[in-house]
């Protein structure tokens, strides 16, 4: 990663006018389709949970705006990105492992299972400080009807929470909350994203 200049940048009055506002971040809502995620789960035995955090990063490395992100008043640019997953340790905590990005799905799976074990076994995080990372919190044993990220002042990466899907006649959907910070895109590059997640979804094969 590197910093760059705001100016020099497509968030240059973005970054002017929220960079120090004492409440920077938006959440937006959306009801996803996951009917294909659950139907491919089931055939192939991949996990639910990596086949969204696979789409999530799919969508995420198609938008520019994903390889930007304020940091400490800065402006930095990164040229990887990663998918965050909290999983459940052998001490009955949560530890957070963050998961490179690739296209190739049955690499990323590798990734995802063999570093999220490695924070469960060893209760420890797994942090990559040179990508891009966005954060994904599922609580799949539970039905929420909504959830709001905290804005902490400290981590300003893109973050989306789901809990248990909803299983309708014909189809099954996922409701999901989207949080970023405004510096780093507007409410239109949010709205693609989220879009471009149900492209991912529709639109996987394996």
């Amino acid at each position: 990663m590197k910093e760059v200049n705001p100016k020099e940048t497509t968030r240059a009055y973005a970054f002017d006018l929220w960079m120090n506002a004492p409440m920077p971040m938006v959440t937006f809502f959306k009801t996803l389709d996951v009917s294909r995620l659950v139907k491919i789960s089931r055939k192939s035995g991949l996990k639910f949970n990596m086949l969204m955090c696979y789409c999530i990063g799919r969508a995420a490395s198609g938008i520019k705006e994903f390889y930007m992100l304020p940091v400490g008043g800065k402006l930095m640019q990164y040229e990887s990105i990663a998918v965050n997953t909290i999983v459940a340790n052998c001490e009955g905590e949560v530890s957070s492992c963050d998961v490179p990005f690739c296209d190739n799905l049955s690499e990323f799976n590798q990734n995802y299972l063999n570093l999220s074990r490695w924070a469960a076994e060893n209760c420890k995080n797994h942090d990559l400080t040179d990508s891009m990372v966005v954060g994904t919190s599922a609580l799949a044993q539970y039905e929420i009807d909504g959830a709001v990220g905290m804005y902490s002042g400290i981590f300003n990466n893109p973050f989306l929470i789901w809990a248990k899907y909803k299983r309708r006649l014909f189809k099954t959907t996922l409701s999901v909350s989207f949080q970023f910070h405004h510096t780093q895109m507007d409410g239109a590059h949010a709205a693609r994203f989220l879009n471009a997640i149900q492209n991912e979804i529709d639109g996987l094969k394996v």
